[in-house]
């Protein structure tokens, strides 16, 4: 038997016994059988409606090319446009000639610099609390927060439409949690109400929700908090940059800095990086600083990502009109699509999700758009509810008129396409 035969053969038989394997775990409870069964990612693949995981290029501001064409960016979270500014690139370059590439272990033990220091107390100082807590990344922020505030016995109130990290940090935590109707104050005095005995609570609630582009009602969240004796904890990760005088989120624009126990936000939108903090009184951080695991058993925040930080925030409070700009691009988008028809729901920030209703409607327009050079981002269920699958589209401050002129063209001309507007 000649070496290529033989190798054919071995191959063959491999194949065979694979499949042979493979049958035996479908029939069995091997916890690799819901990977072999799942085939959702393929069969979108095959229909040429896969949008995830694109293998971009060149990374721009607004602008990104993909297999060389270029591509205006609708799907980043870069509000302010700083990840590409000359100031923000220099100072990370120094960073990494002067300490590397990381500091290879947590802040506890090796890795706290003086640079984190530093970000923690520019941080603390806009927010309007005492001290502040960076984190490696903002998920970690509320996964490690939560857990280790709430226990078993505690409550935890959660709007229904809360990031996927605040719902994990529940889980950790093993509190009893209540959701609320999204945004309905009402529901949240009523639920409140039900424990009246209950001391361990705390009201956790996006500032700008991440899909819907929409706002808290802080003011009455604080109201049913006081009435029912419950901490407050706000995520102000889409909001931090955008709102209040000098880009501290959502609570400062209302005023209510004092009233929210603690505030979080992260480094991954606004401020172009990654990473997170927390932020309350002084002996409230001192208490995370020993016990939130996803701080003391996890690697610091690099030395780059710190100084880039650092200096995306100097130029946030050097330069408070980003945040307008991004909110006025936002609002010129907004007002024209609602005006042709297009459902934006109740945004009322850089985020506005164009809603499409069923899946594949969603991923024909989103191809469409690709293909025009917009890019999207798609959310279908169980993402949002059944019957409310979006494309998600966010506006930085630095989108030139030009560029959102084009693709406004393009969001009209698929949407009359593909039947979404008339």
């Amino acid at each position: 038997m000649s070496g290529i035969s033989s190798l054919t053969t071995f191959k063959t038989l491999t194949k065979q016994k694979m499949f042979s394997m493979r049958q035996q775990w479908y029939n069995s409870e091997d916890i690799f059988t819901k990977m072999y069964a799942f085939t959702r990612a393929k069969t979108a693949k095959a229909l040429g409606y896969y949008p995830y995981y694109p293998e971009i290029d060149d990374f721009g501001a607004t602008e990104i090319t993909i297999s060389g064409k270029k591509i205006v960016m609708l799907g980043s979270n870069n509000y302010l446009g700083l990840t590409n500014h000359p100031e923000v690139i220099e100072a990370g370059v120094s960073a990494l000639r002067k300490y590397g590439s990381g500091v290879t272990g947590s802040r506890l033990l090796n890795g706290n610099l003086r640079l984190h220091d530093e970000l923690e107390n520019k941080i603390a100082e806009l927010v309007g609390k005492e001290k502040a807590l960076v984190f490696s990344t903002g998920y970690g922020v509320n996964l490690g927060v939560i857990a280790s505030t709430l226990g078993k016995t505690d409550l935890l109130f959660s709007d229904e439409l809360n990031h996927a990290s605040i719902v994990d940090g529940a889980r950790f935590s093993r509190c009893e949690v209540v959701k609320y109707a999204h945004n309905d104050m009402i529901e949240l005095d009523y639920e409140l109400g039900k424990y009246p005995h209950r001391h361990g609570k705390l009201i956790v609630s996006d500032g700008v929700f991440s899909m819907e582009g929409d706002i808290v009602n802080l003011p009455d969240l604080v109201k049913a908090a006081h009435k029912h004796n419950s901490r407050i904890m706000i995520d102000e990760a889409h909001s931090l940059g955008i709102f209040g005088s000098h880009g501290e989120g959502i609570c400062g624009h209302f005023g209510l800095n004092n009233e929210v126990d603690l505030i979080m936000g992260t480094f991954s939108k606004s401020l172009g990086s990654i990473g997170g903090f927390i932020a309350a009184e002084e002996a409230v951080i001192d208490y995370f600083k020993h016990h939130v695991r996803t701080m003391i058993f996890t690697a610091a925040l690099p030395p780059v990502n710190t100084a880039t930080v650092t200096k995306a925030f100097e130029i946030l409070q050097r330069e408070p009109d980003r945040g307008k700009r991004a909110l006025e691009n936002a609002n010129y988008i907004r007002e024209n699509l609602v005006s042709e028809g297009f459902d934006t729901g109740s945004s009322k920030t850089p985020v506005i999700p164009i809603i499409i209703g069923s899946d594949m409607k969603t991923f024909r327009v989103w191809k469409d758009l690709m293909n025009r050079g917009v890019y999207t981002n798609p959310i279908i269920s169980p993402a949002v509810p059944e019957g409310r699958s979006m494309l998600r589209t966010s506006y930085m401050a630095t989108h030139t008129r030009e560029q959102l002129d084009f693709c406004l063209s393009a969001i009209i001309k698929a949407g009359k396409k593909y039947h979404v507007i008339r």
